[in-house]
C-alpha cells in the first residue's frame, strides 16, 4: 500500500467523522432548542411538499417552493440569527474544545444545597426570586446584558441578590455550573394560555426561557412563597423543597444513584 493510499483514505475518515460529529452536533441542539425544532419541523414540511409537487406534477406548488427555497438561507440568517449565534457559542464551549467544566457529583450536590438553601429562606420571607440554570443552550444573550458577578453559588449570596431593596431584585439570576455569572438579566415572557393569570412576570419570564431553550428557571412567589419550576415549556407549581431537588437531579444528573436516593428518602418521609 502507497502513502498516496493511506493518505487517501484517512482524508476520507476524516471527512465522514467531521460529518457525522456536525450531524450529532446539530441533532443534540434540536432536541433541547423549541425553536430549531420548530424550524426543522418547517424545514421537512418543504422538503415533503416539494417532493410531492414533483411527483404529481403540481407547477404552481413547486413554483411557490421553489421561490420559497431560493430566499429560505438569506430569511433564516435574519430571522434566526440569535439561536445562529447561540449555536456557535456553545460549539465553543464543548468539552473537544476544554472549554466547558462539567462538575463533579459533590460540586453538583453542593450546588443544588446551596440553590434549595436559598429557595428555602426566600419562601419563608416571602422574597420573590428567578433562578435560572444553564444547560447545553447558552444564555450569553441574556447574561451579556445583566450585571456580571461570577461568584460560586451560595444560599446567602442568591438569597442577597433577590432581597427587596436590592436594585437587581427584579430580575433574574443565571447559574453556569456551579457559577452565578450574572443578576438582573431579563427574559422572554411566554404566550401560553395555558399559564394561570394569578401567576405574575416572573412566573411568565421562567416559562419563556424554558420554551426557548434547554434552562432550569425556579420561581419563587413573592405573594404566596410557593416555588414553581419551568423545564422544557412545562411549569410545575407549588413544589415542596425535596421536589426541587429531585427535579434539579432528574434535569442535572438523571442516571446517577443520588437521585435515586433522593426520591427513597422522600418516599420514606
Amino acid at each position: 500500500m502507497t502513502v498516496e493510499t493511506i493518505v487517501e483514505i484517512l482524508r476520507k475518515v476524516l471527512d465522514v467523522a467531521l460529518v457525522w460529529c456536525l450531524l450529532y452536533y446539530i441533532l443534540r441542539s434540536l432536541r433541547k432548542n423549541v425553536k430549531m425544532i420548530m424550524l426543522f419541523k418547517g424545514i421537512l414540511i418543504i422538503v415533503f411538499t416539494k417532493i410531492l409537487s414533483d411527483v404529481l406534477d403540481l407547477v404552481t406548488i413547486g413554483y411557490l417552493i421553489d421561490y420559497v427555497i431560493e430566499w429560505a438561507p438569506l430569511a433564516l440568517i435574519v430571522i434566526f440569527q440569535p439561536e445562529i449565534r447561540d449555536a456557535l457559542e456553545n460549539l465553543g464551549r464543548t468539552q473537544l474544545l476544554g472549554k466547558h467544566k462539567t462538575l463533579s457529583i459533590n460540586e453538583l450536590e453542593k450546588t443544588i444545597y446551596e440553590i434549595t438553601s436559598a429557595v428555602d429562606y426566600m419562601c419563608r420571607m416571602r422574597i420573590g426570586a428567578l433562578i435560572v440554570i444553564e444547560r447545553d443552550n447558552s444564555l450569553a444573550e441574556y447574561s451579556n446584558k445583566a450585571q456580571k458577578i461570577y461568584a460560586d453559588v451560595s444560599g446567602p449570596l442568591l438569597s442577597s441578590i433577590f432581597y427587596t431593596n436590592n436594585p437587581l431584585h427584579d430580575g433574574g439570576v443565571i447559574i453556569r455550573g456551579d457559577k452565578i455569572i450574572c443578576a438582573g438579566a431579563v427574559f422572554p415572557t411566554s404566550d401560553s394560555l395555558t399559564i394561570s393569570k394569578r401567576l405574575g412576570t416572573r412566573h411568565r419570564a421562567a416559562l419563556g426561557i424554558s420554551e426557548q431553550t434547554d434552562c432550569i428557571s425556579l420561581v419563587v412567589s413573592e405573594e404566596t412563597g410557593r416555588i414553581s419550576i419551568a423545564i422544557g415549556g412545562e411549569l410545575m407549581y407549588n413544589l415542596s423543597l425535596d421536589e426541587v431537588r429531585i427535579r434539579l437531579l432528574e434535569a442535572l444528573a438523571p442516571s446517577h444513584k443520588i437521585l435515586n436516593e433522593a426520591k427513597e428518602k422522600m418516599g420514606n418521609e
